[in-house]
């Protein structure tokens, strides 16, 4: 993803509550400019991870996540010209890496079973397999993006705090869903979280 929009960093937006959906969720098209839906793993903050504590690293993440879900979400690129998105990488940024919030799975308390790196992410619109990918493929590991998320909060005085949810980054390239598509998006050993587009 950085090497499709051109930056050589990860970048961080805001959720907010008032985005965030449960599967099975819907949104109308007309919302939206241009509707990305991008899959991922998401994770549930059950412990503070203070500023104070920096550096964050993956075993620490770990004793803070309370649950974890398959997620995916969404965002409106506003019909972007992705060729010059390299020459403007702060405008994404001031636009909240076009996060518009993101469509929950049911949150697994008992994930210590399912090997996060390794789990497979099968995306699907309207009963078709569209890609997949491994939980590895954001950052290396799930709670790695979360701790790289943990510290750059934590560069300017702000901690994760105990009930944020965290998407950890996308496993499957981006889709473009349409009116009428249903899009979901399963984790192995997490579920599946479900999308109709209206």
């Amino acid at each position: 993803m950085r090497r499709f929009v051109g930056v050589d960093r990860p970048m961080a937006g805001v959720m907010f509550g008032s985005t965030l959906h449960r599967t099975p969720a819907r949104v109308r098209a007309g919302d939206y400019q241009r509707l990305i839906v991008e899959f991922e793993v998401a994770v549930q903050i059950a412990e503070d991870l203070p500023a104070a504590d920096k550096p964050f690293f993956r075993d620490r993440v770990g004793k803070a996540v309370g649950a974890v879900m398959p997620a995916m979400e969404l965002a409106d690129d506003r019909n972007a010209d992705y060729g010059q998105l390299a020459q403007h990488p702060l405008e994404l940024i001031a636009d909240n890496c076009w996060n518009e919030g993101a469509v929950l799975g049911a949150p697994v308390k008992d994930w210590q079973a399912v090997d996060l790196a390794a789990a497979r992410g099968v995306a699907f619109i309207n009963g078709t397999k569209v890609g997949e990918g491994r939980g590895a493929d954001a950052m290396g590991h799930p709670f790695d993006a979360v701790a790289w998320l943990a510290d750059h909060l934590a560069s300017i005085g702000r901690g994760l705090l105990r009930g944020d949810v965290v998407i950890t980054g996308s496993v499957v390239t981006s889709k473009y869903p349409q009116p009428g598509d249903v899009v979901k998006f399963a984790l192995e050993g997490l579920g599946e979280a479900e999308l109709r587009v209206e």
